[in-house]
């Protein structure tokens, strides 16, 4: 994110209704940077001054407040992190007004952020409540899928309220599933890391089992990419250097998708499990795993780090 922003050809027309962006983080900055180049007006809010110099930077309006970026808005994102902070921004704290008492009537809001179901559905039930429309659809792909535009959106809305976001979305993402209506997109995504979570864990231990049997890596990556054992983790996320050369172990374990980020996800998926009574098995041990990994240093490493973990306990 160092250069200008500059429209971008063939992408969807952009509406003539203003975008508040609320949260310019390593996500959400991006984002918004590539709403700027395909000829969105963007107003942005952080609460930290890096991130608004960043977002000052790139072409986005930058205001010093929440009320300030949504007064006049039609569509108001927000990339939170956590459920918490945006229940009590859909609120408001301190005494102070909400998003939702701020905006204009019928102003369509639309949360990136990866939260729990039930405050994906509470958080919506307050925006309709208050006259607004509201739409949850968070992101697959890291910081690399949002700085290339090629993120997978998960949308839970209404039909009509999906129609009017996708084109927005389109312009940040390279696929957008409509899962069904408020708190489907949280759904799908912790359903979906959970998944990557559990698939992670079974590759690192795979290659440190190669590693004591005396395979190579390459050729255990040879054999499971072209065999039953191919999925995301190994092919375009593998854990050991060598193999697929984008992978961040490559690069020390350098995060496109940090361990704190996974801990977090399996946290919402085992959250997810109570609640519903799955007899779930993996999902639970994951989060445990990815838990101690966070707290262990791996909190700022990515996800595939773990491997280092399992290699580490192995030695011992």
């Amino acid at each position: 994110m160092s250069e200008p922003a500059t429209p971008l050809p063939g992408r969807p027309a952009a509406p003539t209704a203003p975008i508040a962006f609320l949260g310019l983080g390593h996500m959400g900055g991006p984002m918004a940077v590539n709403l700027v180049r395909a000829g969105y007006s963007v107003t942005g809010f952080d609460v930290v001054p890096g991130a608004l110099e960043a977002a000052a930077a790139h072409g986005i309006t930058t205001v010093s407040s929440a009320a300030d970026a949504v007064a006049g808005a039609g569509v108001v994102l927000t990339m939170l992190p956590s459920g918490k902070h945006l229940l009590d921004a859909y609120r408001g704290t301190g005494g102070g007004p909400g998003l939702l008492a701020a905006a204009a009537p019928n102003t369509l809001f639309l949360d990136c952020s990866t939260i729990n179901v039930e405050e994906a559905r509470e958080a919506a039930g307050l925006a309709v409540a208050a006259g607004h429309r509201a739409v949850d659809a968070p992101v697959s792909g890291g910081v690399v899928g949002a700085e290339a535009g090629t993120l997978t959106f998960m949308v839970g809305a209404p039909p009509e309220d999906f129609t009017a976001v996708q084109p927005m979305l389109e312009v940040m993402g390279r696929r957008v599933v409509h899962c069904g209506d408020h708190g489907a997109g949280q759904a799908a995504k912790i359903c979906n890391n959970m998944i990557l979570g559990i698939s992670m864990i079974a590759v690192s231990e795979a290659f440190v089992l190669g590693e004591k049997l005396g395979l190579t890596h390459e050729a255990l990556f040879d054999v499971a990419s072209a065999a039953s054992g191919q999925c995301w983790a190994l092919t375009t996320n593998c854990p050991v250097p060598g193999p697929v050369p984008a992978s961040p172990a490559n690069r020390n374990y350098e995060p496109g998708f940090a361990g704190a980020l996974m801990a977090k996800d399996l946290k919402l998926a085992l959250n997810a499990l109570e609640s519903t009574g799955v007899a779930a098995q993996l999902g639970p041990l994951a989060s445990a795993i990815y838990d101690d990994f966070a707290a262990d240093g791996g909190a700022g490493r990515d996800f595939s780090g773990i491997i280092t973990d399992i290699r580490d306990k192995s030695a011992r």
